[in-house]
């Protein structure tokens, strides 16, 4: 036995028997840096075939031992290093990936009991992403050697977690790209054995081909697609106070309608309601989670306008630091109807309207004026979340030109000294990009802003600088100074 540079043990494993993964001169750095992803056009060559999701050994073309991964020739993206160590890749492997994921958020969201557990590359877990809704989990699966060993990673899961479920959200669209089909449903629940506790492991899907045209890039964290009573989570994960609880509608989530699984999720001390297998994403934007407080300390005794509010995570946060008034915009009618009942459960419904409509519409009504006439301002801060508007670099210019729109559109409703508390989710917009987009919304409405906060993914979603692509979610407050 011996220490790996990640400080848990491991045994010596011989990669004699491994496939080799030679990669071509100057593709080493990126590497040894710190990047876990290999693309085809990096290899060099492989040294004996091998099936798609086995474990590979990956050497510089001079033989110099780089890692392990996962590989899979019919991504764009041919291996997956999961260590710069000869490791195996068992039980005991992710049961030490996952604790060290949950000391980091034990670390820097002290007292929370909903998080992301593991952000994929930023665990050094690349394809992998594990949320925690109080005592229940939902996993995503978004490589195929991940896939293949998803019973492992369950077995993790229980061991460490002792869950009352574990629900699969496998629709995401990056599968496609590893020969993944969509996989949705409950893995495990205390009621009753896992399916693949019955069954063994799951054999690989059936390959699929890739998109004509497609970036191929899978991003590890995709923006808003993963992101989301008495029973407490286990005491390992949480320093959650024995009052605080969460409750299922029923003991296999049949909740609001067959094929539900609705949870009460605790968020700074509010209460949502959300459903994990049915609803939208994996749950909640738990990336969001820190910037609610922040954003709420904003709002005391506003007149407040939630856009994109989805179940309602900034507009509750602020009419419970004091807004005055907080109307909840979402072309979703089933978000809308959440969003209701989770102010009517915080005590809230008093401060809050509701309208479920395109936002783009109603922010283009609501500022629609004849010549000669003038939009009169209504609102004392304006929250702005939409969903992604680019999946990909070629649709930047076309998403640019959306967030202009309702940039400028909102720049028209807000009152003078007002703030505009707004966030883009693209990985392909940058944060000086995104703040040049409203910048010239403001321009061309005439009006000055004072840039008074700055916001980021909240600390369960972490940012490895080394991989650009752990960090997508960027956000600012700006004031209206004219």
């Amino acid at each position: 036995m011996e220490f790996s540079r990640y400080g848990y043990l491991f045994t010596n494993m011989s990669t004699s028997s491994l496939a080799t993964v030679l990669l071509k001169p100057g593709e080493a750095d990126r590497i040894i840096a710190g990047h876990p992803w290999i693309y085809h056009g990096s290899v060099l060559r492989l040294t004996h075939p091998v099936a798609d999701g086995d474990l590979v050994q990956v050497k510089d073309h001079r033989q110099r031992f780089l890692g392990v991964g996962f590989y899979n020739s019919k991504s764009k993206i041919n291996v997956r290093v999961l260590s710069p160590d000869r490791i195996e890749i068992n039980q005991s492997f992710f049961l030490e990936r996952i604790r060290s994921a949950l000391t980091v958020r034990q670390k820097h969201l002290p007292g929370v009991t909903s998080f992301r557990v593991v952000n994929a590359e930023s665990d050094f877990l690349s394809g992998l992403v594990l949320d925690k809704y109080e005592d229940v989990f939902v996993l995503q699966t978004s490589s195929l050697g991940m896939d293949q060993r998803k019973q492992t990673i369950l077995s993790a899961i229980q061991e460490l977690f002792s869950p009352r479920a574990v629900i699969e959200r496998n629709e995401l669209a990056s599968r496609k790209f590893e020969g993944l089909s969509d996989a949705n449903g409950i893995l495990y629940t205390k009621d009753s054995p896992s399916r693949q506790d019955q069954a063994g492991e799951r054999p690989p899907s059936s390959p699929r081909e890739e998109t004509a045209g497609e970036s191929g890039e899978i991003l590890p964290s995709p923006p808003r697609e993963e992101r989301g009573g008495e029973r407490r989570p286990s005491s390992q994960a949480s320093t959650q106070n024995p009052g605080e609880a969460s409750s299922l509608s029923h003991p296999l989530g049949e909740g609001r309608g067959e094929g539900s699984f609705t949870i009460t999720v605790n968020l700074n001390g509010l209460h949502f309601e959300t459903d994990l297998l049915a609803g939208h994403k994996t749950g909640l934007y738990l990336d969001q989670q820190v910037n609610y407080r922040l954003v709420a300390g904003l709002a005391k005794d506003a007149q407040v306008l939630d856009c994109f509010s989805f179940l309602g995570g900034f507009g509750l946060h602020a009419a419970r630091s004091g807004a005055a008034h907080v109307h909840f915009l979402d072309q979703s009618a089933e978000a809308i109807a959440a969003a209701t009942r989770n102010a009517k459960a915080n005590a809230l419904s008093g401060k809050c309207s509701f309208e479920a409509v395109n936002v783009f519409d109603w922010l283009k009504s609501q500022t629609a004026a004849k010549p000669h006439e003038k939009v009169v301002p209504r609102f004392d801060l304006i929250i702005l979340d939409p969903p992604s508007f680019t999946r990909n670099r070629a649709s930047v210019p076309d998403a640019l030109r959306g967030y202009k729109e309702i940039h400028l559109r909102a720049l028209k409703l807000l009152k003078p000294g007002g703030t505009l508390a707004t966030f883009c989710c693209s990985h392909h917009v940058d944060a000086g990009l995104f703040q040049d987009t409203v910048l010239s919304a403001a321009f061309d409405t005439r009006h000055v802003l004072r840039r008074v906060a700055t916001y980021s993914q909240s600390p369960d979603h972490p940012l490895i600088p080394m991989i650009p692509e752990t960090e997508y979610l960027k956000g600012f407050a700006y004031e209206l100074v004219r």
